[in-house]
């Protein structure tokens, strides 16, 4: 979620327009007749519109639209985008390649996370495919409740900048740390949002592949947002299959360890093995020494212990299913776990509305308070490179086509300059 200070009265009016446009250029047909007849009712701005052609002319495929987009004017104004245009606040993550920092926008005032990476280092392990992955990635999900969305990206001679929703009710993982585990109806809840997130990714044929505590994060409101995209794979259908070992040991699937051929029921595991962690307190095969954990995924039979209904055992069970053909979702994805009974109390339409109260609400003050955000990153010192003062490179050799604006940043931004 994005924090923004408050807006002249003729933005907010403006915002049902802006969200219009940004469907539009994201290809979604649904509800823009309905849209359009509403706007008009009480103006005549757009009289002569005609809401049938306009849908006709979004009705390109995919592929085509990404090939547009790539040319499009928009697109040209993320050269004017630098590391200045942003105050670094404080660190709140790191990764392999670099860090995650709270900044402000100095002239429109919105908090996002920026996650800045460097260049030499991602060239060096030969990961340049992945960080595209998670552009391509991150601008599909932008508008997914369950997914933390991109709103700009851009680069300088060394460095890549993702700029992201700002999620600063802390990650699944602290929360772990400090409870401990999470009574039922709130690793259930956690559990439909990640659900719902994952099928999603699928229904764009994209595998997620890394489900871990530390890559779920509560809002400020308790909702559950994905986020780390680097290890997705695009183009695989529900059929498909894959062959790249990769992800976290704790939470990687039999096949995977294997070096078998995988489909996207490896997320099915995934979300198994973190429900597992939510209900028990550790990952479901685990061991200090890798080489057993490894053995049991592979070859232990799963242990339940007392303390959770029957519903949690038999979906733990059946996500958690070391032969793929048996595994909960393998056939019929995410509907075949909608439909289990450990998710009987669930109204979907509500839940993706997020009409559903979560049952924890994490006490964030504003967009300074990072309380929830593990010390062990808010004590580091804001690198001096990420405010270099240099004009972004609008192409780089390694990283071509990595800049982008979200229309609805781009047209607000106009808006209130």
């Amino acid at each position: 979620m994005t924090v923004t200070q408050e807006r002249p009265m003729t933005y907010s009016k403006m915002r049902g327009l802006v969200s219009f446009f940004s469907a539009l250029l994201k290809g979604k047909k649904v509800g823009i007749s309905d849209f359009l007849h509403k706007l008009v009712s009480t103006q005549k701005l757009c009289q002569h519109m005609d809401p049938q052609k306009i849908i006709q002319r979004e009705g390109r495929s995919r592929k085509e639209k990404r090939e547009k987009d790539a040319e499009s004017p928009l697109n040209t104004e993320t050269s004017q985008l630098k590391p200045s245009d942003f105050d670094y606040l404080k660190v709140i993550g790191k990764g392999s390649f670099g860090k995650v920092l709270l900044a402000k926008h100095r002239k429109h005032g919105g908090y996002y996370a920026v996650k800045v990476l460097q260049k030499q280092m991602i060239i060096k392990r030969k990961e340049q495919g992945h960080v595209m992955v998670e552009r391509s990635v991150l601008l599909k999900g932008l508008q997914h409740p369950f997914l933390v969305g991109l709103h700009f990206s851009f680069q300088t001679s060394n460095t890549l900048y993702f700029v992201l929703d700002y999620v600063n009710g802390g990650e699944l993982f602290y929360h772990l740390q400090r409870e401990g585990s999470f009574p039922e109806p709130r690793a259930a809840f956690y559990a439909a949002e990640m659900l719902m997130a994952l099928g999603f990714l699928h229904s764009l044929d994209i595998v997620y592949r890394d489900m871990k505590p530390e890559n779920i994060l509560l809002d400020c409101e308790g909702h559950v947002m994905l986020t780390d995209f680097g290890l997705c794979k695009e183009g695989v259908s529900k059929s498909g299959i894959m062959h790249t070992f990769c992800g976290t040991p704790e939470y990687l699937a039999p096949e995977v360890l294997q070096g078998h051929p995988y489909s996207p029921a490896v997320d099915w595991w995934g979300l198994g093995t973190v429900l597992f962690e939510m209900l028990y307190g550790l990952p479901p095969f685990y061991s200090h020494s890798k080489a057993d954990m490894f053995e049991n995924i592979l070859h232990a039979p799963l242990q339940l212990r007392s303390g959770v209904s029957e519903a949690a055992r038999s979906l733990l069970e059946g996500l958690l299913q070391k032969d793929v053909k048996n595994r909960l979702g393998g056939k019929g994805d995410q509907v075949e776990l909608q439909n289990h009974p450990f998710f009987a109390s669930i109204n979907w339409d509500d839940l993706l509305a997020k009409n559903i109260k979560p049952p924890f609400i994490p006490n964030v003050t504003g967009p300074y308070d990072v309380s929830y955000i593990d010390p062990e990153f808010t004590i580091l010192p804001v690198p001096a490179f990420v405010n270099e003062r240099c004009q972004a490179s609008g192409n780089g050799e390694a990283f071509p086509g990595f800049s982008f604006m979200n229309p609805v940043e781009y047209v607000a931004a106009e808006l209130v300059s």
